[in-house]
């Protein structure tokens, strides 16, 4: 399943980072953690955060995630945008609530490291 069919399907808004929405997501991660989310999420993977800064971008660029999703209404802040539109990180936002949002991923297929 790629980012754009995830994001329509959810109704995920694309707030930067939309040229690179044709990404494979291979599985899902949630923390708001930084250290966490470099020590276990995967290359093409989703992260679901409510963290809305720049390192969020940073991290999202080391492992080569498809897409990082901010939950709870929440907005990435502008440095954040700039950065993730500059790399190419699809950044989406939902007002679903962070378990509202895992949950409708779990139940789209997507799943997390075994």
């Amino acid at each position: 399943m790629t980012v754009r069919e995830i994001a329509d399907t959810l109704g995920f808004r694309c707030v930067a980072g939309g040229r690179s929405l044709d990404r494979e997501v291979t599985s899902g991660y949630a923390s708001d953690l930084l250290s966490d989310v470099m020590g276990n999420a995967s290359e093409g993977g989703i992260w679901l955060t409510s963290q809305v800064h720049q390192n969020v971008v940073a991290v999202a660029l080391l492992l080569d995630l498809s897409a990082v999703v901010i939950a709870g209404g929440l907005e990435m802040n502008d440095d954040g945008i700039a950065r993730a539109e500059a790399e190419g990180v699809p950044i989406l936002s939902t007002e679903m609530s962070a378990f509202e949002a895992v949950g409708r991923l779990y139940e789209l297929g997507v799943r997390g490291d075994l």
